[in-house]
């Protein structure tokens, strides 16, 4: 997938990964427009990139705004060639204590975004012949994210959208990647340090291996779409991690309790009560 004279949609563009995808394909020649409900950080990423690119801020779980969103990166730059719905949301804790509200804001951004866009894309794709879509997941969706049930059920329904696109499409010109990175240096991760969700699950992202660099997966991401891998592993400890818990789901399991005791240890009893730990 060459991304020179391409117009790339890059959702989540404002900060973290997002920002990081947009510079790596503005680097790589695409026109690249850029989308963010943070409109400030969104500019910012923009002007940054220089001209040929566009910023259009949208809030995600609004479907006539994704709709209007889409038709304003056609209008301005052309048809879109490559999509990366990056955004993504670390919201909610225990499933006792989560309010509906916060389970809907999770699968509308973690999830019904790449319907979304899959809807509004994939028709002119599959007319063309040619299309690329990358659904940002996380590493959780393809194990878990101890400390919360919203991320990792939202993460695991990620993978399974973009494994059922490239079943269903991969035959028809549509490529399909999935980028499933464990930590990395970003305000999610930094917000996760700072409440009750992150005084359990930052701990075991840090404990399971390096925190990257946005450029870095950025970086991962197109050499990935180069060779047109479903799969996009950051941290490749991650399909170690995976296999094993093919192999033997019982023992991953009590693994990964024992995961969460040990960071447990080191959370405070008012996190612990927040998170249902005591």
């Amino acid at each position: 997938m060459q991304l020179a004279g391409r117009t790339v949609l890059v959702t989540g563009a404002g900060r973290g990964i997002g920002r990081a995808l947009a510079r790596a394909c503005a680097g790589a020649g695409a026109r690249v427009a850029l989308t963010d409900v943070l409109a400030d950080e969104l500019d910012a990423t923009r002007s940054a990139l220089g001209e040929g690119h566009l910023a259009i801020p949208c809030d995600l779980t609004d479907p006539a705004a994704v709709e209007a969103m889409v038709a304003a990166a056609r209008d301005g730059l052309g048809e879109i060639g490559v999509c990366l719905a990056n955004a993504g949301v670390a919201v909610g804790s225990d499933p006792l204590q989560t309010t509906d509200a916060t389970w809907d804001l999770a699968f509308a951004v973690n999830v019904r975004q790449h319907v979304l866009l899959a809807r509004l894309l994939l028709p002119g794709w599959l007319q063309r012949g040619e299309g690329c879509f990358v659904v940002t997941a996380s590493a959780a969706g393809l194990l878990t994210q101890i400390g919360s049930a919203p991320y990792s059920v939202t993460k695991h329904a990620a993978v399974a959208f973009a494994e059922w696109l490239s079943i269903t499409y991969g035959d028809r010109g549509l490529r399909v990647s999935c980028l499933c990175p464990m930590g990395v240096d970003t305000a999610m991760l930094a917000a996760g340090d700072r409440d009750a969700l992150g005084a359990l699950g930052a701990r075991v992202v840090r404990a399971a291996g390096e925190v990257l660099d946005p450029d870095a997966v950025a970086a991962e991401t197109l050499r990935a779409l180069d060779d047109e891998r479903f799969l996009i592993l950051p941290h490749p400890e991650v399909a170690t991690y995976f296999q094993r818990k093919a192999e033997d789901y019982e023992h991953w399991l009590s693994g990964m309790r024992r995961a969460q005791a040990a960071a447990s240890s080191d959370v405070g009893d008012d996190e612990r009560r927040n998170l249902g730990q005591s």
